[in-house]
């Protein structure tokens, strides 16, 4: 059965304005499984933001913001001058939820995006991903609470699999997110590599969908 791979990364700002766009087009395609890869936009990074890089990351918010209409809080957690903008944890947050459910990462990875973009959420940090994983896998039926998420946050087994991901979209030669892939008999043909608008996504899928359907000439 066909399904996606999505590439991306709760803490980069073009994959939380494509949410919007991937939603509608999920909505329109009912059984079609999505399978999330996390791809480290910025893993195991330790130093601190500097002026110019927090200004040009602000930069890019507002141009993002302006295109789609989503929400950016105007008071975030990378205005403090110690954030260190470590896109691992997160990640590693929603591997967990995948861990435990993976009907559910999906809406924890969107989750943790709205809580770091439009809450201003330090998503860096356990505490703050246990609490909104948790409450989101709670609500999807899934017997979690804060405390034992951390312990799924926390495991080697989780912070293995993640390495696994950031190391797997390194060897598909993904460099920049969000990326979107159709798998097909073990087969993968790119969708989309970055922000399009969901009508340019349909088009684009169904590209590929026609493209497989007429058979080559011999």
């Amino acid at each position: 059965m066909p399904s996606l791979l999505y590439i991306a990364d709760p803490m980069c700002s073009w994959c939380y304005g494509f949410g919007p766009e991937l939603t509608a087009l999920l909505e329109g395609l009912p059984g079609l499984p999505v399978n999330i890869v996390v791809g480290g936009l910025r893993a195991y990074t330790t130093e601190t933001m500097d002026d110019a890089l927090r200004t040009s990351v602000r930069g890019h918010w507002k141009q993002i913001g302006e295109r789609t209409g989503l929400p950016f809080a105007d008071t975030a957690a990378l205005d403090e001058k110690s954030f260190v903008y470590n896109t691992e944890p997160a990640c590693r947050a929603v591997v967990a939820a995948r861990m435990l459910a993976p009907q559910a990462a999906l809406a924890v990875f969107h989750a943790i995006q709205h809580a770091f973009y439009a809450e201003g959420k330090d998503v860096t940090q356990d505490a703050v991903l246990a609490s909104v994983a948790s409450a989101v896998l709670t609500q999807a039926g899934v017997p979690t609470n804060e405390a034992s998420f951390l312990v799924t946050l926390k495991s080697e087994a989780a912070v293995m699999a993640t390495y696994q991901d950031f190391e797997q979209t390194k060897r598909w030669g993904i460099t920049g997110f969000p990326t979107l892939v159709l798998e097909r008999d073990g087969k993968l043909d790119m969708v989309t590599a970055g922000y399009v608008a969901m009508p340019t996504l349909i088009e684009l899928l169904q590209a590929l969908v026609d493209k497989e359907a007429i058979p080559e000439e011999s």
